[in-house]
C-alpha cells in the first residue's frame, strides 16, 4: 500500500495516530485518577504490579509509549511515502497494548512481562519495514529505540520477578532516559520550525554545536545510568545536559511564542526538560528528592510535549486547521499547573504528598479527559478534507 492509498474499514483505524492517541488519553486521565486514588488508600492495588510500581510503569510503558507509537507510525509513512499499519494489523497493535494494561493487574506476572516488552518490539519492527525499503536511514535509530524500550520494560519484571540480578529500577529509569531521548530529537527538529511557521518573525534557530551537545548529553546520561554510575558522575553529566537542552531553548526563543497556544505549550514543556535535568544533578548531590526530578519530566515534559503533539497531529492529519481552540488551551493550562503543582509542592510542602499528588492529578486527569473527548469525533471519523489518513 502507497502512502495515498485509503485504508479499508472504519477510520479509527486508518493510521497510527487516531486508536494511540485516543487510548494514550482515556487512559491517561483515568490511570492517574486511579493512581491518586491508591495513593490516598482509598481503593487496593492491583494483583501483580501495585502503587508506586504500577504507576511509573504505566506512565512510562502505558501511555507514552502508545503516544511514541502512535506519533512514529504516522510519521514514518509521511517520512518514506510507504505504509505503516493500518486495518486489522493496527487494530491487533492496539489489541497488543491493551492486553499490557490488562496483565500487570492481573497474577500472571511472566505473560505481562512478555506482552508488555512485545508492545514497543513489534512497532519497532513495524516502522523499520518501511525505512529499511525507502533507504530512510536518517531514522533508523527510532525503530532501535523501540527494540530498546522493549528490553527495558522486560529488565524491569525479570528483575522484579527475581528472574535476573538488576535492580527494577534500573529498567524503569533506563526507559525513560530513552524516552527523553526521543523527545529531544524530535523537539529539536520541530519545535524551531513549528515556532517559525506558527509565530513569523520569530526566527527560531539551531547551531550545530548546541545540537550536538544537548543530545550527546542524554546519551550519557542514559549510559551513566546503565553503568549504574557513581552519583558524582550521574550529576556532572545531568548538570551539562540542563546547560545544553537551556541554551538550546533560548535559541528558539519561547517568550514570542504566549499568544500562541499550540507553540507555547511546546516550548513551556520542554522548558521541563531542563528543570528535570537541573533537579536530577541536585538529586545526585543529595540536594532535592529525585522523584522531584522523575516528576518534572514525566508530568511536566511528557505530558506537555505529548498533549501538544497529539492536538498538532491529529489536526494536521485530519484535514483541519492548525489553531488551538479554549478547550484545548484550558488542557495545556491544567497540564502545566499538574506539573508546577507536583514539582513546586513538592518543594515548598515536603511533607504534604498526598495532598500535592491528589491535586496534581486531578489536574492532569482533567487535561487529558479533555482531549478524550474532544478528539475522539476527530480521531473515529474521516478527515475533513476527504484525504486519506
Amino acid at each position: 500500500m502507497t502512502q495515498g492509498a485509503p485504508a479499508p474499514g472504519p477510520a479509527l483505524w486508518n493510521l497510527g495516530f487516531r486508536p494511540f492517541y485516543l487510548l494514550a488519553s482515556a487512559f491517561g486521565a483515568a490511570a492517574i485518577a486511579v493512581w491518586a486514588a491508591q495513593l490516598a488508600g482509598w481503593i487496593p492495588a492491583g494483583a501483580y504490579l501495585a502503587g508506586h510500581l504500577w504507576h511509573a510503569h504505566e506512565m512510562i510503558f502505558g501511555y507514552t509509549v502508545a503516544v511514541v507509537a502512535g506519533f512514529l507510525l504516522t510519521a514514518v509513512r509521511n517520512w518514506t511515502g510507504l505504509a505503516t499499519p493500518s486495518g486489522v494489523p493496527l487494530a491487533c497493535l492496539a489489541g497488543l497494548w491493551v492486553a499490557g494494561r490488562v496483565l500487570v493487574l492481573m497474577p500472571w506476572p511472566l505473560a505481562a512481562a512478555v506482552v508488555n516488552a512485545a508492545f514497543p518490539i513489534c512497532v519497532g519492527a513495524a516502522i523499520a519495514v518501511p525505512m529499511v525499503r525507502s533507504a530512510n536511514r536518517h531514522n533508523y535509530f527510532f525503530a532501535a529505540l523501540l527494540v530498546f524500550l522493549g528490553m527495558a520494560v522486560l529488565a524491569f519484571h525479570l528483575s522484579l520477578q527475581g528472574r535476573v540480578a538488576l535492580p527494577a529500577r534500573l529498567g524503569l529509569l533506563a526507559g525513560l532516559d530513552m524516552v527523553l531521548f526521543v523527545m529531544a530529537v524530535m523537539g529539536g527538529r520541530v519545535i524551531p520550525m513549528f515556532t517559525n511557521n506558527g509565530v513569523p518573525g520569530t526566527n527560531a534557530r539551531r547551531t550545530l554545536a548546541t545540537e550536538r551537545l544537548s543530545l550527546g548529553s542524554v546519551l550519557a546520561l542514559l549510559a551513566a545510568d546503565l553503568a549504574q554510575a557513581p552519583a558524582e558522575v550521574v550529576g556532572a553529566v545531568a548538570l551539562v545536559a540542563a546547560l545544553a537542552h537551556a541554551a538550546r531553548l533560548w535559541l528558539w526563543q519561547p517568550w514570542r511564542t504566549v499568544r500562541t497556544p499550540l507553540v507555547w505549550v511546546l516550548h513551556a514543556a520542554y522548558a521541563w526538560i531542563v528543570v528535570h535535568l537541573a533537579l536530577r544533578s541536585l538529586a545526585a548531590f543529595g540536594l532535592v528528592g529525585e522523584s522531584l526530578a522523575l516528576h518534572a519530566l514525566t508530568v511536566g515534559a511528557i505530558g506537555g510535549l505529548t498533549l501538544g503533539m497529539m492536538t498538532r497531529t491529529a489536526r494536521g492529519h485530519t484535514g483541519r486547521i492548525l489553531e488551538a481552540d479554549g478547550w484545548e488551551t484550558a488542557a495545556y493550562a491544567l497540564v502545566m499547573a499538574a506539573a508546577l503543582v507536583r514539582v513546586g509542592g513538592g518543594i515548598a510542602l515536603p511533607h504534604a504528598l498526598v495532598p500535592t499528588a491528589t491535586v496534581s492529578a486531578a489536574l492532569w486527569s482533567a487535561a487529558f479527559a479533555i482531549y478524550a473527548v474532544r478528539y475522539w469525533p476527530v480521531l473515529t471519523r474521516p478527515r475533513v478534507d476527504g484525504k486519506p489518513g
